[in-house]
């Protein structure tokens, strides 16, 4: 420690401790703005790419062209369109939810993905606001598609399915 004679000249002492306890509050931007860097972190590895979606799974990411395509063709059983981003947590709670029902409704309902992040225009054109959205289709081009945003439970989607298709 130094001494150091203050102006009145009564000597004070210099310490780490009493200058980390005492700052000085007429720079206190040190206080809340320290220059202190964050190391850079190096990436070992890429991270997979659609770590919740396998080639096993039931329920199939599509591209917009490839849904357009469902959507005009004809089919026999409802379309379920599953409106996702990678990072959303309700989507990947909803992504196991689907595969338990795409199980269930193997014959009687064909659920598919669309990846927001790499169909955004179509998701724009759907008008997709919140995620996870949902777009029951039935096969009966006279009945509207149903509408739902957010995390519903499998309860509601079997209703919608046995009921309103």
């Amino acid at each position: 420690m130094q001494a150091a004679v203050a102006s009145f000249g009564v000597p004070t002492f210099k310490s780490p401790l009493r200058t980390a306890l005492f700052f000085d509050h007429r720079d206190s931007s040190k206080l809340f703005f320290p220059s202190i860097q964050k190391p850079s972190r190096k990436l070992i590895c890429r991270p997979p790419a659609g770590k919740y979606l396998a080639d096993d799974y039931l329920v199939k990411k599509l591209s917009a062209k490839e849904i357009q395509d469902l959507v005009k063709g004809e089919r026999n059983v409802p379309l379920i369109v599953d409106f996702y981003a990678t990072w959303c947590g309700p989507c990947i709670l909803m992504a196991q939810v689907l595969e338990t029902l795409a199980v269930e409704y193997e014959n009687k309902a064909l659920i598919v993905k669309v990846d927001t992040d790499d169909e955004h225009e179509f998701a724009r054109d759907m008008q997709v606001r919140g995620l996870p959205t949902l777009y029951f289709i039935s096969s009966d081009p006279s009945k509207d598609a149903i509408r739902t945003e957010g995390l519903i439970p499998i309860q509601m989607m079997r209703s919608i399915l046995e009921n309103d298709m």
